[in-house]
C-alpha cells in the first residue's frame, strides 16, 4: 500500500471528550472514526489489525476442531423469555425495538440462545456429539460506561464459541483445551507474559466463570494476582472459600488493575433444559446437551495492546497484529533516483510476499517520521541519499530505535528469517 493513496489520515489532535488513550491514539494514527460514545468506524489500516487478531484466534480455534458460522444480529424475544434473559432487570445491556409488522425483537448482546435454539435441528443423537462452533460478529450492548475507547463498546467485534457434549467428562476435556487455546492466542498477539486466568462471577451468563485479565493500568477490574501459579481472583469474588478451592493463599496475592479480553463459562444442561435440546444416548435414554459458552473481545484486544505498548510518540504494535509488518520511507525530496530506488525496494519486498505501507508522499522527513511513529509499524525501512550511496537500505526497530544498515542483497532475508 503507498501511503500517498491510503485513506485516512493522521492528525495532531484527539476529540476533545475521547479521555482514552487507546481511542485517542487510533483516531489520531487514522486506524478508527469515533461516531459516539462507544461506537467507531474501523479504518482500512485497523480492518488489518483486527483481521491480524482474527486470524490467529481463528486459527486455534480451527485447531481445536470447532467450525466457523455466523448467526443473525436480531433475537427473538420468545427465545429469550425461555431462558429468563429478556428482562431487562435481569440483563440490562440489551438494545430492542419494535418491527413495523409487530413485535419486538432485540440486538444481539451474546448468542447461547438462538445457537442453542438452532441446534435442535442438527444435535439429535450421541453420534452427533460433540459439536462445537464459533463466529466473529459485531454484538450490541447498552453499556451505561462507554469511556474506555474500543476497550468497552456499546458496538464491537466478540468470537464466540459454544460447545455441545454428551457429558461433563467431555465438556471438561474441551473447556480445558478451549483454556489452553485461548491462553496461546494471548501469548501469539503479544500479551502472554501479562494475561491470567482469573477466577470471577459469572454474571449474566452463569453463577461463575473464569475471565483471562490482561495487567493495565487502564482496566476496569481489580484482581489478585498469583504470579507463579500464573493464576487470579477478581476481586468481586474474592474470599476466603474461593481462595481455600483455589489453593491460594491471601499472602501470596498482588492486588492489580487489569482489563478482561476474554471469559469461559460452564452452563451445564440448564441452557439445553431450557431450550428443549436433547439427545438420545447409547441405551436410548433421552438426555440434556451440556453447553459451554467462550468469548474472546477482538476489538477490546486491539484497544488493550494499543494502552499496553503505546509510547510517548504513538502506538507500537507486536509484529503479530500489525497492520504491516514494514513501514517503507523514502526520504528523496524530489531526487528522482532516491524515489527510483525506494520503488525498486517496495516492488521487491512485494514480489517476496512481504507486505510494506510505503511513505511515498511528498512532505518533510520530519511529518514522514512522526507519522511512522505514530501508526506504530514494528519495522521501519529507510532510503536516502545515505543508504543509496551505501547500497543498504536503513532498518529501525520502532519499539527501541535502534538502527542498522543492511545491505540490500541480505534486506528480504533479514525481513523473514
Amino acid at each position: 500500500m503507498k501511503q500517498s493513496l491510503l485513506f485516512t489520515r493522521t492528525q495532531k489532535t484527539a476529540p476533545k471528550d475521547e479521555v482514552s488513550k487507546n481511542a485517542q491514539l487510533l483516531m489520531r494514527a487514522g486506524y478508527i472514526h469515533k461516531e459516539m460514545a462507544g461506537v467507531y468506524a474501523y479504518l482500512p489500516l485497523g480492518i488489518r489489525v483486527l483481521e491480524r487478531i482474527k486470524k490467529i484466534v481463528r486459527e486455534e480455534m480451527n485447531a481445536l476442531g470447532a467450525q466457523e458460522l455466523i448467526m443473525t444480529a436480531l433475537q427473538r424475544k420468545e427465545l429469550w423469555e425461555r431462558t429468563d434473559r429478556w428482562d431487562d432487570e435481569k440483563v440490562d445491556v440489551w438494545f430492542k425495538s419494535t418491527l413495523k409488522s409487530g413485535g419486538d425483537v432485540g440486538f444481539g448482546w451474546s448468542h447461547e440462545e438462538p445457537i442453542t435454539d438452532m441446534m435442535r435441528q442438527y444435535l439429535s443423537s450421541y453420534r452427533d456429539l460433540p459439536a462445537y462452533v464459533y463466529q466473529f460478529q459485531t454484538k450490541l450492548r447498552n453499556e451505561l460506561r462507554a469511556k474506555s475507547g474500543i476497550m468497552r463498546g456499546r458496538e464491537f467485534v466478540m468470537k464466540d464459541m459454544y460447545s455441545y457434549c454428551a457429558d461433563e467428562a467431555k465438556h471438561k476435556e474441551i473447556y480445558d483445551a478451549t483454556t489452553k487455546a485461548y491462553l496461546k492466542v494471548f501469548e501469539r498477539v503479544g500479551l502472554g507474559d501479562r494475561t491470567f486466568l482469573t477466577f470471577a462471577s459469572g454474571g449474566a451468563f452463569t453463577q461463575f466463570s473464569h475471565e483471562f485479565q490482561t495487567l493495565t493500568d487502564a482496566g476496569e477490574d481489580v484482581i489478585f494476582v498469583h504470579r507463579a501459579k500464573k493464576i487470579a481472583v477478581n476481586k468481586e469474588v474474592m474470599n476466603p472459600e474461593v481462595l481455600a478451592q483455589l489453593g491460594l493463599k491471601e499472602s501470596e496475592l498482588e492486588e492489580v488493575k487489569a482489563a478482561e479480553v476474554g471469559n469461559i463459562f460452564s452452563f451445564g444442561g440448564t441452557k439445553s433444559e431450557q431450550l428443549d435440546l436433547k439427545f438420545k444416548d447409547e441405551s436410548g435414554a433421552e438426555k440434556s446437551v451440556i453447553l459451554g459458552s467462550y468469548g474472546i473481545g477482538i476489538t477490546r484486544l486491539m484497544g488493550v495492546i494499543v494502552e499496553i505498548f503505546a509510547d510517548e510518540k504513538g502506538i507500537v504494535w507486536p509484529e503479530a497484529v500489525s497492520p504491516f509488518p514494514v513501514h517503507l520511507i523514502a526520504l528523496a525530496g524530489g531526487n528522482k533516483d532516491i524515489e527510483g530506488e525506494a520503488q525498486r525496494i517496495y516492488e521487491l519486498l512485494r514480489d517476496n510476499g512481504i507486505e510494506a505501507l510505503y511513505d511515498d508522499r511528498d512532505v518533510r522527513a520530519g511529518e514522514k517520521f512522526a507519522d511512522a511513529d505514530l501508526i506504530g509499524i514494528p519495522t521501519r525501512l529507510i532510503v536516502s541519499e545515505k543508504t543509496v550511496a551505501a547500497g543498504s537500505v536503513e532498518m529501525i526497530s520502532r519499539k527501541n530505535g535502534v538502527g542498522t544498515m543492511v545491505p540490500e542483497s541480505e534486506l528480504v532475508k533479514r525481513l523473514v528469517g
